[in-house]
């Protein structure tokens, strides 16, 4: 194994897809669901994630040439979709059972854009391009699936803060989350826009 490779892969997954920071996120979004329910919608979320990151890491080049789609467009297409999100758990939406009950979350927002966002399907692209033996293979395909174990780990455990911070710490954990989301949108968008300028 390159394990360069797999130290530049891995670090660089694991800062972008933040596991960390999905943590508030994964906490507001499933407010309400029971602790056996958050569980599964952990695993489901990273299984999605890695899912279409592998899909990426195998056909991404072709798959956005044949669309004819730029990396900025699917960069701001993924900031107007959490923006979306945000502003829903900023306003307290995302909070009634009612409307949530019937959404994976799991799938969108979670799995993709969130974990498997532009920059996570960029960098993996960018790192199958080195890939020119066995061992720079087994490098990034670890790289990518020690990154999903750990968001995984992550959000399964992440349920027992509910434990402790109970609804009202729920409400401002979402609150917080929403801001949060809004901003990492916010720049999505930015950083396409600065591109598409630099494309013309």
């Amino acid at each position: 194994m390159n394990l360069t490779l797999f130290g530049t892969s891995f670090i660089t997954l694991f800062v972008i897809m933040d596991p960390p920071g999905t943590v508030p996120i994964f906490l507001a979004l499933t407010s309400g669901r029971s602790q056996r329910a958050r569980r599964r919608l952990a695993q489901q979320a990273a299984l999605v994630s890695l899912v279409v990151i592998s899909c990426f890491a195998a056909f991404g080049q072709q798959i956005l040439k044949y669309l004819g789609i730029t990396v900025p467009a699917l960069e701001g297409s993924g900031g107007l979709l959490l923006l979306l999100i945000a502003l829903e758990l900023l306003t307290g939406r995302a909070d009634e059972p009612s409307e949530a009950a019937d959404v994976n979350v799991a799938m969108v927002p979670l799995g993709t854009p969130l974990l498997a966002g532009p920059g996570a399907i960029v960098a993996v692209i960018l790192f199958v391009q080195q890939i020119h033996a066995v061992g720079d293979f087994l490098a990034v395909a670890a790289a990518i699936l020690l990154t999903h174990v750990i968001i995984w780990l992550t959000m399964r455990f992440s349920v027992h803060i509910i434990r402790v911070i109970k609804d009202s710490g729920v409400t401002l954990v979402t609150r917080i989350a929403g801001l949060l989301l809004a901003a990492i949108a916010v720049q999505m968008v930015a950083q396409s826009a600065i591109a598409f300028s630099k494309l013309a």
